[in-house]
């Protein structure tokens, strides 16, 4: 089995943090339905100003809210509007990976959807794999 990306926030903002709180991170489920993040799922989090990198599990926070909320013991890792990555990972077999298509979102300042895209892997004709960032959908939330 090999551990692979499943989905990815990249680039989001914190908009809060809360040391109080019980842990976990707080997201916005638009974002989350989209890039495939579900409630409870352990996710990875990369701080691309500190460096700091953590893992803990997603709650969802109000729809539409673009809130990106790191609790408890991971308040201590960021500073408000930092700019972090999100990401989650499956375990699959080796010939699974050609199937993926992990979906990427980028975010603007105010945490709106910059892109969106995702990882295309394949099998070549001599059976090496293959790896490609394509484009998805055009448009951004509003």
């Amino acid at each position: 089995m090999r551990k692979v990306v499943a989905a990815k926030l990249h680039g989001i903002n914190v908009t809060d943090a809360d040391l109080n709180y019980h842990g976990s991170i707080t997201l916005d489920p638009d974002h989350c339905e989209e890039a495939g993040i579900l409630p409870l799922e352990f996710v990875e989090i990369w701080n691309k100003a500190s460096g700091a990198r953590i893992s803990t599990y997603v709650i969802y926070g109000e729809r539409g809210s673009r809130c990106c909320v790191l609790n408890g013991a991971a308040a201590r890792t960021c500073q408000l509007g930092d700019e972090i990555i999100v990401c989650s990972s499956v375990y699959v077999e080796k010939h699974q990976i050609a199937e993926m298509r992990p979906r990427v979102l980028t975010f603007n300042r105010d945490n709106s959807i910059r892109e969106r895209m995702f990882y295309d892997t394949g099998l070549a004709d001599d059976g090496k794999m293959t790896f490609a960032v394509r484009q998805g959908p055009s448009g951004s939330s509003a």
